[in-house]
């Protein structure tokens, strides 16, 4: 048994959920209005997602009000699906932070794309590695902006 952590990757190795035992729940966003949600609504469809959430926003805007309401729609057991890993995530951060969120609730996440799907051991593995990289990158910027302030101190 290991013993409980705190920070937000703690369990994204976690077994649970082993087995999709809920709902599908798809997630589909395009930038602009002007676009088309057709494609990603269809792969959702064929994917098996018995309701489907949509947003027509940029990623880089916060205020994606389809995606809270799939995070809130979710309970454990069920599975968020995407198309894309980048239709879910503004960033490598923010999209481990919401599949960490998942996973703390006892929900899978499939990006279609990608063919990642959290509710399997090699899912979770690679989903592992990509919050490792992104820990690493932060810590890389942490160090090299206190070394650009260190080099400004000097006289």
């Amino acid at each position: 048994m290991q013993p409980p952590q705190d920070d937000d990757t703690a369990d994204l190795l976690a077994p649970v959920p082993a087995v999709r035992t809920g709902g599908l729940v798809g997630y589909a966003r395009v930038s602009t209005k002007g676009q088309l949600l057709d494609r990603q609504v269809h792969a959702l469809t064929e994917a098996g997602c018995i309701r489907i959430f949509a947003d027509k926003k940029s990623g880089k805007n916060a205020e994606r009000e389809e995606l809270w309401k799939a995070l809130d729609f979710l309970r454990e057991g069920d599975t968020l699906i995407v198309p894309s890993l980048d239709r879910l995530g503004r960033s490598l951060q923010d999209l481990i932070a919401i599949v960490s969120g998942l996973r703390k609730r006892g929900v899978g996440f499939t990006s279609l794309h990608e063919a990642l799907d959290t509710t399997t051991p090699g899912g979770r593995l690679v989903f592992h590695v990509f919050a490792a990289l992104a820990e690493f990158i932060r810590e890389l910027i942490v160090q090299g902006t206190n070394e650009g302030l260190d080099a400004a101190r000097r006289p």
